[in-house]
This record gives structure tokens, sequence and C-alpha cells, in this order.
């Protein structure tokens, strides 16, 4: 049984997780004098008549005294004579639900209350399925306010059965029910006199004497590279947190996703160098040669991990910004981190009932699985197998604000089947042929500022140059190799993928390539870049205003938006996220198209 155990306490709003926790310490006198007296004075002044709110020892922030719940995540040490705990009290309510999935992150035990009076409410059932989504195996289903229902049996004996029910749906792996009162103290450290119909343990036991064995099935040895240190020219070390396994010092290792092999030459602990290393031990180790290794490649032997960039998740969504189907984010996976999007949503689960939903989107707090597809191939393993392998976070790419996170169900066979096929005649001959260098001048702006004038008249003047080109344009590319797409965000974001797709494939035929799109979304222009390549990319920001562009009005478009003709029109119904920094800015209020072509030459000489 270990000396330390990590839990933590959710459940719906109002369920009493702090009064619980506050209880139990108080009963078990687990505080210090001076927190006892500044309890009993708060209590004073508090929401319960001047009995003692036990909730005020972890409701820390004024907001969440004022109202009486928990808002932020609050973590507490305590030490018993027989344990010593973390326990991180979560809020209840779904705004907070991504603290909730903080706190769940790290706990190994799960104790969920279930306020008596209202049974298991939609919020008790997406905390419990979130906590297994984060690989808890132990769960504690406290059933709290007994004191509200004169403790009788028969009311526990219906909430019990619907959490058992609810145990079997979300498939959890070990499950104790207790009969609580956390005002009162009823079964919290001492067994009850009011409910002599229990002969269970108490919270304070249960907790005390549950044994969280590890049941991680992983083989091997795993090491996720954090940094390469090199304080000299005679040692290169590598340095990480070991996942999974141990290692000797000879023992052969692979450097993934590489697959270059080598032998463990030395490994420190803490600047002292020792024969072996073992899970959760942060070590340095030098090898007997030197190769390529660097910040989130993972250092394994006999691990059987996964390489690859196409995989299938569960997710909980976060953000404020809804999930759609093609959305580009940063993945951060153990100690990598690399632009990924959502291919797929499979389907999105119900709360209440762990029914399969069809959904093309996913808003804040829904849980779903889905089809992930990474930049570049990474290292990973199934959740269920390892969990620090398994299990990453979606950030967003503008705002960096993490958007989801999720675990990773199992790879998806077609991307090992799939090699990239190298060609005789290469990118960089064709150029030489062709006597250029093939990039991708990419003109976004608001419909009518003049993109498509530009992107016409700098392809005849690098044309009469003699040079080779093909020009991409909205309404054309809509026409045909997009025709099946709409207006709508995620159809928005497919339109300019497909786009940068096309574009790569036209630069490594040699082509230089002008798009003119509206392009609006700048997390899209941003995976353009990189589906491109950055120094084949260059963006050019047609910055003339709104009203200008709707003064001009070509193609009527502005109008019949403004009547509601057109929905999701950009600058109108829907957003346009204005280039931070534009590789060329061009202001078509202010010089002529010839001026603007002659300006946009001028800087392409940079490039080209």
């Amino acid at each position: 049984m270990s000396d330390l155990l990590k839990f933590i306490t959710c459940g719906s709003v109002d369920d009493g997780k702090s009064t619980l926790i506050g209880h139990m310490l108080y009963d078990a006198k687990l505080l210090f004098a001076d927190q006892k007296q500044a309890l009993e004075l708060d209590s004073k002044v508090g929401s319960r008549g001047g009995a003692i709110d036990y909730s005020l020892l972890l409701d820390g922030l004024m907001a969440e005294r004022e109202q009486g719940i928990t808002i932020d995540v609050a973590y507490r040490y305590f030490t018993t004579e027989k344990r010593s705990f973390i326990v991180a009290d979560t809020p209840g309510h779904e705004e907070y639900t991504r603290n909730m999935a903080v706190g769940a992150s790290f706990a190994e035990l799960a104790v969920i209350l279930v306020d008596a009076s209202k049974g298991i409410l939609t919020q008790t059932r997406r905390h419990a399925r979130i906590c297994a989504l984060m690989g808890i195996r132990y769960f504690c289903f406290a059933v709290n306010k007994m004191d509200l229902l004169q403790y009788r049996w028969k009311e526990f004996e219906k909430i019990e059965k619907a959490i058992k029910k609810l145990s079997i749906d979300l498939e959890l792996f070990d499950v104790t029910v207790i009969p609580v009162s956390a005002t009162e103290g009823d079964n919290v450290t001492r067994l009850s006199e009011n409910m002599p119909w229990y002969q269970g343990k108490t919270l304070l036991d249960y907790l005390e004497t549950i044994d969280i064995t590890d049941t991680d099935t992983e083989n091997g040895f795993i090491l996720p590279i954090q940094r390469v240190c090199r304080p000299n020219h005679n040692f290169r070390g590598f340095e990480g947190q070991v996942e999974a396994g141990g290692i000797h010092t000879d023992d052969e290792i692979m450097v993934l996703p590489s697959g270059e092999k080598a032998s463990i030459k030395s490994i420190l602990v803490a600047g002292t160098e020792t024969p072996e290393a073992r899970k959760g031990m942060p070590i340095t180790i030098s090898l007997d040669r030197d190769i390529d290794v660097s910040r989130g490649c993972v250092i394994a032997s006999n691990a059987g991990l996964h390489t690859g960039n196409l995989f299938t998740a569960q997710l909980l969504w976060m953000d404020d910004e809804n999930l759609m189907e093609g959305k580009n984010y940063l993945l951060k996976l153990g100690t990598k981190e690399i632009p990924a999007s959502i291919m797929k949503i499979k389907y999105k689960l119900d709360v209440n009932s762990g029914e399969q939903l069809s959904a093309k989107r996913l808003y804040k707090n829904e849980i779903a699985v889905c089809d992930i597809s990474t930049s570049q191939s990474i290292v990973y393993e199934e959740f269920r197998i390892c969990k620090s392998m398994g299990s990453f976070i979606l950030i967003d790419r503008i705002s960096d604000m993490t958007s989801g996170c999720g675990v990773i169900l199992h790879p998806l066979r077609r991307s090992e089947n799939l090699t990239l096929q190298r060609t005789d005649i290469t990118r960089s001959l064709r150029e030489e042929h062709m006597l250029q260098k093939a990039v991708t001048i990419w003109f976004t702006g608001l419909s009518g500022s003049g993109k498509s004038t530009l992107a016409n008249e700098l392809e005849k003047r690098l044309f009469n140059k003699g040079r080779y080109t093909m020009l991409l344009d909205g309404d054309n590319i809509r026409m045909g190799l997009n025709k099946n797409l709409g207006f709508e965000p995620e159809d928005r974001i497919e339109n300019i993928r497909r786009i940068a797709e096309t574009a790569k494939l036209l630069n490594d035929a040699g082509l230089i390539v002008i798009t003119a799109f509206i392009s609006p979304f700048e997390s899209d222009r941003l995976r353009a870049r990189e589906i491109i390549g950055n120094e084949s990319f260059i963006e050019i920001y047609v910055s003339t205003s709104l009203e200008e562009c709707e003064r001009r009005d070509v193609k009527g478009l502005y109008k019949k938006a403004r009547d509601g003709s057109i929905p999701n029109f950009t600058g109108i119904t829907s957003p346009y996220e204005k280039p931070q920094n534009p590789d060329i800015l061009i202001d078509t209020e202010k010089i002529s198209c010839e001026e603007a072509v002659n300006l946009i030459l001028q800087k392409l000489d940079v490039y080209m």
C-alpha cells in the first residue's frame, strides 16, 4: 500500500465537497491551533447561523466564501498516523468543469459526492466520466446530507442502486458507497449512531486503508526527453523523468521516432552517477555514440510504443470556442508539442445515457471520440497501457489557452501502412530547370479588398518575366475542387486546408503559386504556412478597410449580407482575424494597383 494517496473530491454544485473534507480535518485533529481558531471565528459570520462552517477550510477565494461554492481547485496536504494525503477539492459548477478535470489529472482516487435529497445529477455523471477518462480506477461515492432524510436506509438504497448502474455503464474498476452527513460528521471519521444499518468503514478509514495498486500495464523502459544537457564539449546528456520500467548502464536503447540504437554509457541522478534508474526518477543519461536526440524524443527499451501521425482519442472539450472538424491546435503529449488537427468527430457521448450521438461540432464540457492527425510522426501509446504516453492536451494556437484534454484509444492503422514515395525528379531539380524558386504567395483580406485584381496583375508581370506560375482564386476553386463545401466555419477550415495542400503539390512541381482567398482565420493561415513550409510561404495582407470594401461592393455581396440573404459573410456576420505579422502589407486605398504590384515585386526579391 502506498504511503501517499492523491485523491479528488468532485460532484455536482453544493453537494458538500469542501464541507466533507473540512469536517474530516477538524474531527481528526489535523489542524493547527490558529487554523482551528480562525475557522471558528470566520464561521460566526458565515451562512450557518454561527455553527462551524467546515467548507471555509478549503474555500480560499473571497468569491467562494461569499457564494458558498468552490470555484478554483483547492489542494490540501495532510497526514494521519496511517497515511499521507493530497486532496484536490474541485468545483461542482458546469462552468468550472475544466478546473475539475485539472484536479482529476493528478489523482489516483475520486471521492464523488451525491446529494441524498437530489440523487445522481447530470454533473455527477459528467464528473464520474471525466475521472474515468483521466484514468482514475478507484471511486468512493459519498452519499451526503443523509441528515436531511432522517438517515433513512430506503432512500440510501435507491441511490446506491443508481450508483451501481452508473458504475457498470462507465466500467468503473473499484467502487465503494458510503452514506455520510458532512455537516454533522456522520460516517466521516466515526461510525454514525444515526445509521446503525450501515456497517462499513468511515470515509477516513476507507481512505487510510484502500490499497491503490499501480495498475499500469506498460512494458519496458520509457524516458521522454525534456532537455539536452551540454555543459562542456566532453559531455552530452539527455534529461527527463523515467515514465516506465528501469534501465542499467550498458543496456541497449532505441531513440524514437528515428529508430536509432545505442547503449547507455552513464546514468546520473541529482548529479551523482548510478548504475541503474527506475520509474519516477529524474535522470540524465549519456550514450556510447552520438545520435540525433532532442526535446520531444523518447528513449525506450522493449516498450512497444507506437510511432505515427494518426490516432483515435477520447476528448473532453474545455474551451468557450466550439471544436470543429478540421481545426488546428497545438498538441502536447509528454515533452513533445506539435501542430495537430481534428480530422473527424466520430461521435459525442450523452452524459446521462452514454449514447453515442452524431456531431460535427463539440461544445464546452462535452466529451467525444475523435480522429486526430499530427503534422509529423510522434511517439505515443494507448492510454490503457501507459498513461504518460497516452494522454495529451490541445492548446489554442492564438490565445495559448488549453482547449481540451484527451486520451489515446488506439492508432489508426492506415498511418502505419502509408509510406512517402521518393521520386528521382525532385522539387529542387524542377526549380533549377525552371530557373526559379517555387513559393506560394498568399493574398488575404476582405471581399472587395482587391486580392484577385492584385493576384491577376502579379501573375501577368511574373509571366512576362519568364516565370512559371499558377493562380488559385477563391471563386474558381469553389466552383471545382471545393464545390462540396459551404461557408460554415468547419467548411471554411477545410477549404483552406485543401488549397494549402494543392499549393504545396504545385510548389513541388516547381511552380510559383499565387492564391487569392479571404482565409479569415489566423489559425487556418498558420496551418497553411505549416503545410506549405515556412520558407515557401509569403503572406500578403491586403488591408483595405471594411467601409471601402463595402463601398466598392464589386459583386453586390455586402448588400445581400446586410439584407440577410447571405449568412456567415466575412466582415458582416462572420469575423475576419487580421494577420498580426504579414510578410507584406498592401493598402489599396492609398496606392494604385500598379504601384502595389511594383511594391510586391520589389519585396519578393528577398524571398525569391
